[in-house]
């Protein structure tokens, strides 16, 4: 499925976004600047969390409690190896049920099964993105 959108039609899409996606899994791939961080924040509003605070690019995970559960946001942008991710017990966290937003997930390719919702995000202009998922 492919969607473009303008980013003050961010909610709209993240809604429809979690009511397509296949698993609890979603793995967001674009460039530096496409707009991850902010879908995924638009995806923790329209799942209920009070905050939707920031990247955890330094701390590679924040976990947020939303009205409908709890969602763990990664960002593997700075992991050197995927063993880094191992360690983290970041299997758990996959099998915990739990919502999984993973930025970044080129790092961890070993850690990603078929079943996962790959979403990739290209910049078309400036507020303008398009949003594929498969």
């Amino acid at each position: 499925m492919e969607v473009k959108y303008l980013l003050s039609e961010i909610e709209t899409v993240a809604r429809e976004l979690l009511e397509n996606s296949k698993s609890k899994t979603l793995l967001f791939y674009g460039e530096m600047g496409a707009g991850k961080t902010t879908l995924i924040k638009a995806l923790l509003k329209a799942l209920g969390a009070v905050d939707t605070g920031a990247s955890p690019t330094f701390s590679l995970v924040n976990v947020y409690e939303t009205e409908n559960g709890t969602v763990n946001h990664f960002d593997f942008y700075r992991i050197k190896d995927e063993s880094e991710a191992w360690d983290m017990g970041f299997e758990e966290y996959l099998d915990s049920g739990n919502w999984n937003f993973i930025e970044w997930p080129q790092k961890i390719e070993n850690f990603i099964e078929e079943e996962h919702q790959k979403v990739e995000i290209l910049v078309v202009e400036k507020d303008v993105r398009k949003l594929k998922f498969c």
